[in-house]
């Protein structure tokens, strides 16, 4: 359990989680053109690398700001970032943003500072790689980890609402985002069809047992309930991936260990208020490095 200071702090952290306020900021630290590719000088290498996705692939305050819009939070220490720095391709294009869902990939996103053009139309013949991390928007888990926050310990409401009746809506969530991901990388093959394709699934954020109530103020059922719905994720990541000749980024089994609950330092995803910089709720720079090293593992 990670060790946090008093109790006010604690109440600040229940508080924050109940009105909402689930991004709090660390104090411990198609025919458009392409959007731009920050970083496409990564080397003398060979092929184009394009990555995709969400704020777990953009990876908000982990680095510096890379590329157009700013509103997209793209780090450039970032995952692909790292690989790319690895691999050393002729052409790098990251075009993943924070809130991004499946349907931005073949429509613009409006972000608070600019708008992110289809993530798709990066894309070309050219292309050799694409890494696609996408998905929990669909499913909607950083609202839920907000919605589930609770001051009783004994209480789980996320369960008690979504899983009433043996009636799972989470899983419900999980399956009609699966053919969401078939038809995005149906697209991707047909306007790369040279390219190697990885989808990469999402990192442990809670741990085995019970959690670490009230330091993240979720209830003991709600902690299994989630965790067994980001397991139903990645399952359905993986089998999307297998069915459509993708390969697959096993990232939740390496980051476990290293969840929200664990100390600083030990953790890759942060908790509502991180220790490292990173965006609460998000890997932090430990947990975008194992991501970079699931893609190599799959690639090399």
């Amino acid at each position: 359990m990670a060790s946090k200071g008093s109790g006010g702090l604690v109440l600040v952290v229940i508080v924050a989680s109940l009105i909402g306020f689930g991004y709090v900021k660390s104090q411990h630290g198609s025919s458009a053109s392409p959007p731009d590719s920050p970083g496409s000088d990564t080397g003398n290498g060979t092929g184009r690398y394009v990555a995709l996705g969400d704020s777990y692939t953009s990876s908000p305050k982990t680095g510096g700001q890379a590329g157009k819009p700013a509103g997209c939070d793209r780090s450039d220490n970032n995952y692909p970032h790292l690989v790319a720095a690895q691999i050393k391709p002729a052409e790098f294009a990251d075009v993943s943003c924070s809130g991004a869902t499946t349907a931005n990939m073949t429509a613009s996103q409006q972000t608070r500072d600019g708008t992110n053009p289809p993530q798709l139309d990066a894309l070309n013949a050219a292309t050799t790689l694409v890494t696609l991390g996408i998905g929990g928007n669909d499913v909607g888990f950083i609202s839920l980890a907000r919605e589930c926050a609770t001051t009783d310990r004994n209480a789980s409401p996320c369960k008690q609402r979504l899983d009433a009746g043996g009636h799972d809506q989470l899983a419900e969530r999980i399956a009609a985002t699966a053919p969401k991901i078939a038809d995005v990388l149906t697209r991707i093959h047909a306007k790369a069809p040279k390219a190697r394709i990885v989808v990469v699934g999402y990192p442990t954020a809670l741990p085995d047992g019970n959690g670490c109530w009230p330091f993240l103020p979720l209830g003991a059922d709600d902690v299994a309930y989630l965790r067994e719905s980001e397991a139903k994720m990645n399952d359905m990541l993986a089998k999307q991936a297998k069915t459509h000749q993708a390969g697959f980024a096993d990232t939740a089994r390496p980051s476990k260990g290293h969840d929200m609950c664990t100390k600083s330092g030990t953790k890759w995803v942060e908790d509502l208020i991180p220790t490292s910089p990173a965006e609460s709720l998000h890997p932090n720079a430990k947990g975008e490095r194992a991501m970079a090293d699931a893609v190599l593992g799959v690639i090399r």
